[in-house]
């Protein structure tokens, strides 16, 4: 089979329908051996009999797989276990494929022989109607990612595909191995506990390294859904928060000079992140130091992420 397009979800059963109708309108992909799998992550909705259901009405070929262990990364590598595709293609339940995205990724991957295709992301909500404090290099915290109009080889470091657009060849498995189960969301994404990620930056970091090649496609295009929950500040403060959790979690580094755990520095550096908040607001307005403040927050979890790494 050319290529598996797997999702992962997780008790949102309402993005399924429009998720599943807007594949079924592909496009140019009439010699294409394709199917979709769908994994349900431990489910209590009626994500099984949906799925079920569409699929027998659906001319896609559409599977539905269970996964028990929670987490997104363990859905994912299970799916590339489900999966009978020799390209495994990521999309999330709450993303919106345009007519021509698979067409396009095939043939990219057909032209350079690549490791992993990513492409678009916009956004369904007009990006003139966020609120103002969400700057644009905020955006990809969104979801985000558009790289321009034209392809080109990405360095897997600086700039690499998000995971609601992300394909990958499937020997780049057995070269690199899979997504680490160590990160990634647990659970519907919206307490605080479930909102760590890091794991599709850990994967295209190892795959870079390995002399892997990515490549961006412009014309693989999706629209991604904005719920309300991530359109707030906690939002943001939290993923950075937890962004420095993990990061301090997988810092391996033994320093000499710690307090409690954590590295001295890291105090000096909350202290210049606080008042660089502190002059930003008070010269633009907490609107244009927010921002700042995610930076403030992000050494805050890392303080944190040391102490736990002391107290496990």
């Amino acid at each position: 089979m050319d290529l598996s397009v797997v999702i992962c979800t997780y008790n949102r059963c309402h993005n399924l329908e429009s998720c599943f109708d807007h594949l079924a309108r592909q496009e140019g992909v009439d010699g294409l051996d394709w199917e979709v799998v769908l994994v349900d992550n431990n489910s209590s909705d009626d994500t099984r009999p949906f799925t079920e259901a569409y699929a027998a009405r659906s001319p896609l070929k559409l599977r539905y797989t269970f996964c028990p262990e929670q987490g997104l990364s363990h859905a994912r590598n299970h799916g590339i276990d489900e999966a009978r595709g020799e390209r495994i293609v990521f999309i999330d339940d709450d993303i919106r494929v345009t007519p021509g995205w698979l067409r396009a990724i095939h043939e990219t991957f057909a032209e350079h022989d690549c490791d992993a295709v990513g492409g678009r992301i916009h956004l369904e909500i007009p990006l003139e109607d966020l609120p103002r404090w969400i700057r644009p290099d905020m955006y990809g915290f969104l979801g985000y990612q558009d790289f321009g109009d034209r392809p080109y080889r990405l360095d897997g470091f600086r700039e690499f595909p998000f995971g609601g657009n992300m394909a990958i060849h499937r020997r780049v498995f057995e070269r690199i191995g899979r997504f680490d189960t160590g990160m990634g969301r647990k659970g519907a994404g919206t307490r605080k506990e479930e909102l760590f990620k890091g794991e599709e930056t850990d994967f295209f970091h190892r795959l870079a390294s390995a002399g892997g090649v990515i490549w961006y496609q412009p014309e693989a295009l999706v629209h991604h859904k904005v719920l309300a929950h991530q359109l707030r500040r906690r939002f943001f403060l939290t993923l950075h928060h937890n962004a420095g959790i993990l990061k301090a979690r997988k810092d391996e580094t033994a320093y000499p000079n710690t307090v409690f755990g954590v590295p001295r520095f890291q105090f000096w550096l909350l202290a210049k992140a606080v008042g660089k908040y502190l002059r930003q607001a008070a010269t633009s307005g907490p609107d244009a130091a927010f921002r700042q403040l995610m930076n403030v927050v992000y050494f805050i979890g890392m303080i944190e992420g040391y102490r736990q790494r002391k107290n496990p």
